[in-house]
């Protein structure tokens, strides 16, 4: 087949390599303009930029996808098909009608739970036992379309949501391999969503970041971790952020006012609403994150009021 890629992230790029590695034709890759990034606000590269130039595929970078020159363009390449996988653009629908059999998309969750902007990290928060990725067909609503096939993954204790990132970018590539076969053969079979059990994932915001010590430990982590490594859950010591990068909860009956500080054994306890978070992995600005072993020898937390 002749394939038109879509992607932008880090994400998206198992999913290209899979398709470079294999028998179909990928005529172009679209990725977002180029964007200055960093401290020294240089410009990058996409991920899947660098990967397409590398593999020697034409890249374009339209600002919109809803200029008339833009559908020019996808269209001179006859596309079979349309993947997708984190481009951050919204395609009309005369571009998503262009492909002979459509546009399909590779997205971070079991749909129709999660729809939308921050599946990985919601499914983390929110206490999900497993999430996977979806292969689904495109259409004008949000992540709407019929669903293809998914690939499932149990959520481990101490997952981060920079570790399933990284799972769920390859389960994608392995799910939208096993797509294409079923496409080629003609047996594929669109599943449409329960639209009573979707679920949105709202985008990511920072005042998101400062932790609510009433909650219980278990539910703190799970947020630490759904916030790794952006924006990364804080608290205030001091008067200062604390970033909080790994912790681990312990469900032991506390007695302490919520966000009190205890210091044993070189451990690093905060007292919750139920149980004590453990933190494990600590930053001030300005300086580097570290044990909170370390932490604690250059500073005095015992019976301190973190928040």
């Amino acid at each position: 087949m002749k394939i038109i890629f879509a992607g932008t992230p880090d994400f998206a790029v198992p999913a290209l390599q899979m398709l470079l590695d294999s028998t179909h034709e990928i005529c172009a890759v679209y990725t977002q303009p180029d964007r200055p990034a960093g401290r020294g606000r240089k410009v990058h590269l996409s991920p899947v930029k660098e990967l397409a130039i590398s593999a020697g595929i034409p890249v374009f970078q339209p600002l919109t996808m809803k200029t008339e020159e833009d559908l020019r363009q996808m269209a001179s390449f006859n596309p079979d098909l349309l993947v997708v996988a984190a481009y951050g653009m919204i395609l009309t629908q005369a571009i998503l009608a262009l492909p002979r059999l459509g546009c399909i998309n590779v997205h971070g969750s079991l749909l129709p739970r999660w729809r939308g902007a921050a599946p990985i990290q919601r499914a983390l928060i929110a206490g999900d036992e497993k999430t996977g990725v979806t292969i689904m067909q495109v259409v004008k609503k949000l992540d709407a379309g019929a669903m293809l096939h998914k690939e499932e993954y149990v959520i481990g204790p101490t997952d981060t949501a920079a570790d399933l990132y990284d799972k769920l970018a390859k389960l994608g590539a392995l799910g939208l391999e096993k797509v294409l076969t079923q496409i080629e053969s003609g047996t594929v079979q669109p599943e449409p969503q329960d639209e009573a059990l979707v679920t949105y994932a709202e985008k990511l915001e920072k005042s998101e970041a400062v932790i609510d010590w009433t909650q219980s430990a278990v539910a703190i982590n799970r947020k630490v971790r759904g916030l790794y490594a952006w924006p990364v859950a804080q608290t205030f010591y001091q008067g200062k952020v604390l970033r909080i990068w790994q912790a681990e909860a312990i469900e032991e009956e506390v007695n302490t006012e919520p966000g009190v500080a205890r210091c044993i054994n070189k451990n690093l306890d905060v007292a919750t609403g139920k149980g004590l978070l453990r933190l494990h992995d600590v930053q001030l600005p300005g300086g580097k994150r570290m044990p909170a072993e370390a932490f604690l020898s250059a500073h005095h937390l015992d019976g301190i009021k973190l928040g």
